[in-house]
């Protein structure tokens, strides 16, 4: 935990990266097709791509023996700035999402399974401007962040965000924009599901902290 979470009181929201904020799918392909290149190891890339979220070893483990894991893991981060960051856009709204809690009196952090060098690097290429990052967490075991940082709301767009979400006892406010959509997310669980992606967060933010406000000042008896 850093100084900053402990002493920070505004109110935090947490934002997953890939297909939440950034459309990381061009460069994701362009990043596996440099790693088949580097490897000669064949790999179906639609269909990682059709399937992402999960952390990166964990998808190399379908397609490289454990032996060869951790060397394919080391080619495909060392080249993924060079394949990885240009190709791939910030995801309609998400710029105006992450504002949107710093208008608010908020802190924006991003909590992904994603290398923190790399995710590091698309924010500062998309100018998507969170106040603090953490990598290389999944699933569960994002509440260790969502927790530290003190946040009440995790955004993504995977069921796995969801569980995180439940998991940190923060709001889950799902995007399906990536491999699951509204009626999986719902049935995951989900608190919200913004059927039209980030671009209605700030709406919905706006509206969720009026709520919190207005309980916030309601007398006791």
């Amino acid at each position: 935990m850093t100084p900053l979470a402990r002493t920070d009181h505004r109110f935090t929201v947490g934002f997953d990266l890939d297909l939440t904020l950034v459309d990381s799918r061009p460069g994701i392909r362009a990043a596996y097709e440099a790693l088949v290149a580097a490897t000669g190891t064949p790999i179906d890339v639609d269909l990682v791509i059709g399937r992402l979220g999960p952390p990166l070893k964990q998808e190399l483990r379908n397609w490289f023996p454990e032996e060869d894991v951790e060397r394919a893991n080391a080619v495909y981060l060392a080249g993924y700035p060079e394949h990885g960051i240009l190709p791939s856009p910030a995801m309609p709204g998400a710029r105006e999402a992450v504002a949107a809690v710093r208008e608010l009196g908020g802190r924006a952090i991003v909590v992904t399974a994603k290398n923190p060098r790399n995710a590091r690097l698309h924010l500062e290429h998309l100018d998507i401007r969170a106040d603090e990052l953490v990598g290389d967490l999944w699933a569960e075991a994002k509440a260790v962040a969502l927790r530290e940082h003190g946040a009440s709301v995790y955004v993504g767009d995977h069921v796995g965000d969801v569980r995180g979400a439940h998991t940190a006892g923060a709001v889950a406010v799902a995007v399906p924009t990536g491999p699951y959509g509204a009626a999986e997310l719902r049935a995951e669980g989900a608190d919200v599901v913004l059927e039209g992606g980030l671009a209605e967060f700030p709406a919905w933010l706006r509206a969720h902290r009026s709520g919190y406000a207005a309980e916030s000042t309601v007398p006791r008896a």
